[in-house]
């Protein structure tokens, strides 16, 4: 299945949709997106809509296949024209995108318990990881 993003106001993701891959083929067998876009644009009356994939996520296909767009769109991400990516909502003020994911990462590293069973949350007030007590 293909993944495609109906893009609102704002560049903003407002719905995402799949189409079965046969539906995106030419006459020689090849999928292309303009196929997939005119499909949902004749179906649904809706004209813009970006192909993204479910499988690549910070600009890595997690299949080992070609990424698209640096990120699977979601509701509410955004579309980055430039960049050609999905972009997720910014979780907090502080935090810094990533040119290379296009994601986005706090302005200090999680602690790297790795030995362990431990978990962290951001505390935006005071810029640092807190220990769960879960």
């Amino acid at each position: 299945m293909a993944s495609f993003a109906k893009i609102g106001l704002n560049s903003k993701v407002i719905e995402v949709l799949s189409v079965h891959n046969n539906v995106l083929k030419d006459s020689n067998g090849v999928e292309q997106e303009a196929i997939g876009v005119d499909f949902l644009t004749k179906l649904t009356g809706y004209p813009l809509w970006i192909q993204t994939s479910y499988n690549t996520k910070g600009g890595v296909h997690n299949n080992n296949g070609t990424p698209l767009r640096k990120n699977h769109a979601g509701i509410g991400y955004t579309y980055d024209e430039t960049r050609n990516a999905f972009i997720p909502p910014k979780p907090f003020n502080s935090w810094i995108l990533n040119e290379t994911t296009c994601l986005w990462q706090s302005p200090i590293p999680i602690p790297n318990d790795v030995s362990t069973d431990k978990q962290y949350i951001w505390n935006e007030q005071n810029q640092s990881w807190d220990l769960t007590t879960s």
